[in-house]
């Protein structure tokens, strides 16, 4: 049986398609396995975000559909060596959830490698897990941030311990990177312990 740790990435409807399916496949490429969670196991519809011309505001199309392997009930944040935070709509719906609070908690707690891109602030920050650090993320969330206690920073990639951040998709190419590196060494210090796939 092939071995891989596991990654959770939590979705739900309106994620956004480029934050999500980047390092969906990035993941894979550097030998995890992504595992998808969702409010329930079902199909979610993903949207495309941008800013279009003639708009001040977020214009959205729908993208890509994705499958929940798992619902955030069913998480048990022991087994996963990280996490992704994607953007969207999704997390200003699902950041009430109490298991998808639980896990995130359990992530910042326990210092595994974390990333968070554009709206995914709000689940951390929901979490009341931002408090004193740093991060990135789309400018109209950086009340979410600051709010909740966290500092805005308006770069391509802000690394603050085990927490990598971008501010949007178009920062993918810069943070992604030593996010997977945080991974591949947490892989490394935990040897011969990685989950089953499932």
């Amino acid at each position: 049986m092939t071995m891989h740790h596991k990654v959770l990435l939590p979705i739900g409807d309106a994620t956004e398609t480029v934050d999500t399916l980047y390092p969906y496949y990035r993941l894979i490429e550097a030998g995890f396995q992504p595992v998808v969670a969702g409010p329930e196991r079902r199909v979610y519809q993903m949207v495309l975000h941008e800013v279009r011309e003639g708009w001040t505001i977020t214009k959205e199309w729908e993208g890509y559909r994705l499958a929940a392997d798992i619902a955030f009930s069913e998480v048990v944040p022991e087994d996963y060596i990280g996490v992704f935070f994607s953007g969207g709509r999704a997390p200003e719906y699902i950041r009430d959830d109490p298991d998808l609070i639980a896990a995130t908690q359990h992530f910042f707690d326990a210092r595994k490698p974390i990333a968070s891109v554009c709206h995914g602030v709000e689940i951390p920050a929901r979490a009341d897990r931002v408090r004193g650090r740093r991060m990135a993320t789309v400018a109209k969330c950086r009340f979410d941030l600051e709010v909740c206690g966290g500092t805005y920073v308006d770069a391509p990639c802000v690394e603050d311990g085990n927490l990598i951040s971008g501010r949007t998709f178009h920062d993918h190419g810069h943070y992604i990177g030593p996010w997977i590196a945080r991974l591949e060494a947490a892989r490394a210090g935990a040897g011969a312990q990685p989950v089953a796939a499932t």
